[in-house]
């Protein structure tokens, strides 16, 4: 019973959109009808500046990485500790308390990384980081961190488990990325600090 109440924990968590409260709280418009109409930090960027967005990165970032870290002080097993981390960025993606339409999930992933250990979380947000400073290009950024995750998890703990989870992860990552793929494909997609 307690594996399925940390797992809904987690899930519950995840469906709490950092983006749309702390544009409320703030004054803002609704992030889901301005800018790219998604709820996370690029677009609160965007539309109400850094303060909010750095307020929404670490309330999506924090949602992933609690979880995990209960699970780690439960002491689970990899197989709970790999569906506590994938609820929690399934709630970001899609949370029961915004009608199922949630974020893309970059900085929630992020979270459940650091919580796995702090080395693998590390490693793809120096990546994110290094690519983002070179091409300047958040989108993509996220997908070449992100599609480089499973590696990262195998490297540093390879439990099938984990390693799994991180590429449904990056699957569902890539999958809620497809417009801006298409906006890559075709040069249209805005560069950081474009505000587009």
């Amino acid at each position: 019973m307690s594996d399925y109440l940390l797992i809904a924990g987690a899930y519950l968590l995840g469906s709490v959109s950092s983006a749309i409260i702390v544009c409320r709280l703030l004054g803002l418009p609704d992030p889901r009808t301005q800018g790219s109409g998604n709820p996370g930090a690029t677009n609160v960027l965007r539309i109400g500046g850094r303060k909010a967005a750095a307020i929404t990165l670490l309330g999506d970032s924090l949602k992933g990485l609690a979880p995990v870290l209960v699970a780690h002080w439960l002491v689970v097993s990899p197989l709970l500790l790999a569906l506590t981390g994938l609820a929690a960025f399934l709630g970001h993606l899609y949370p029961i308390f915004f009608g199922f339409k949630g974020g893309k999930g970059v900085a929630t992933a992020l979270g459940v990384q650091f919580g796995l250990y702090w080395p693998i979380g590390l490693s793809i947000a120096l990546i994110w980081l290094f690519v983002a400073k070179i091409l300047r290009i958040s989108s993509l950024a996220a997908l070449i961190s992100q599609g480089l995750a499973p590696l990262v998890v195998w490297w540093f703990w390879p439990a099938p488990e984990l390693v799994a989870m991180q590429v449904v992860m990056t699957l569902l990552l890539i999958w809620r990325h497809r417009s801006n793929i298409r906006n890559l494909l075709s040069g249209k997609e805005d560069t950081i600090g474009s505000g587009g």
